[in-house]
């Protein structure tokens, strides 16, 4: 999903952290990028997909399309797996393409039940039952980890989310507030009063984010308005709950620490059986 100038991005090749700045990726284009380098995965991406599988088959065993954004595959994959949120019970009936790829799946995980009510849940769960009743289903949890969890205990922290999970995703908090909650923060600071520039303009558009700062950066000015809002924030401690490492593309002048999350299959089959035994 580049951003940009796409007669420069016809395709593009990610191998490690330089290849995102060699072509001046957006935060939001790393937070897609960014994860599979961590995990020391080959990317492709850009919009000129037919040219990108030629190049991608010459080099790799199995081709993995990763939906950002709920798209649709643009090739006909061997195995269909779709990736489902309670905290969103109700959405994959009603919003496209999501409820289209929930059709087509061979394999449908519904994540975060460690988070979501057990009505949520039930409500998901009956939906896929309705939309994909062949599919195979897998449970699973996203637990959090945090470095230095001890840091949040009775302090004032500033939560930094992902910024199209707040805006255009319409979800009320991320990874970040879950373990503000959970280690006992004494309080979220209101970032809205320090914003600047486009930062601020994104709460008027978006008023629901509320205490929440979102990680905009679709450019570099943008990405400096971010800092210089993070930098003016009074508060003792910035929880960061994006997919990516905002202190490498930032200076946050004050500790700050990072939460991630992992997926949790619960019960069998689990995600490695059921592709295991298709790759056989």
């Amino acid at each position: 999903m580049p951003y940009g100038d796409l007669k420069d991005q016809i395709w593009q090749r990610y191998e490690t952290y330089n290849d995102l700045k060699r072509y001046e990726c957006t935060i939001e284009e790393m937070e897609e990028y960014e994860p599979h380098i961590d995990r020391g995965n080959l990317l492709y991406a850009g919009v000129d997909y037919g040219e990108i599988l030629k190049r991608a088959e010459k080099e790799a065993d199995i081709i993995v399309w990763d939906g950002g954004n709920n798209d649709l595959p643009f090739y006909k994959p061997d195995l269909h797996i779709v990736v489902t949120d309670p905290l969103r019970a109700g959405h994959e009936m009603t919003y496209y393409p999501g409820g289209a790829n929930l059709r087509m799946a061979d394999v449908v995980i519904i994540n975060k039940i460690d988070t979501a009510s057990p009505d949520k849940i039930n409500l998901l769960r009956e939906n896929i039952r309705q939309l994909a009743p062949d599919a195979q289903l897998i449970e699973a949890a996203s637990p959090l980890t945090v470095d230095q969890p001890e840091l949040i205990r009775g302090k004032k922290v500033l939560v930094v989310e992902d910024g199209p999970t707040l805006t255009h995703g319409g979800m009320k908090y991320g990874a970040g507030v879950v373990a503000a909650q959970k280690y006992g923060a004494k309080e979220l600071v209101d970032p809205r009063p320090y914003a600047v520039g486009s930062i601020a303009e994104t709460y008027v558009k978006y008023p629901g984010i509320g205490t929440l700062l979102p990680a905009m950066g679709y450019d570099e000015k943008q990405i400096k308005e971010l800092e210089t809002t993070i930098n003016a924030i009074e508060c003792d401690l910035v929880i960061i709950g994006t997919p990516i490492d905002l202190t490498r593309i930032i200076k946050i002048n004050k500790k700050s620490i990072r939460v991630k999350y992992d997926l949790q299959e619960i019960g069998r089959p689990d995600l490695e059986e059921i592709l295991n035994q298709k790759i056989k």
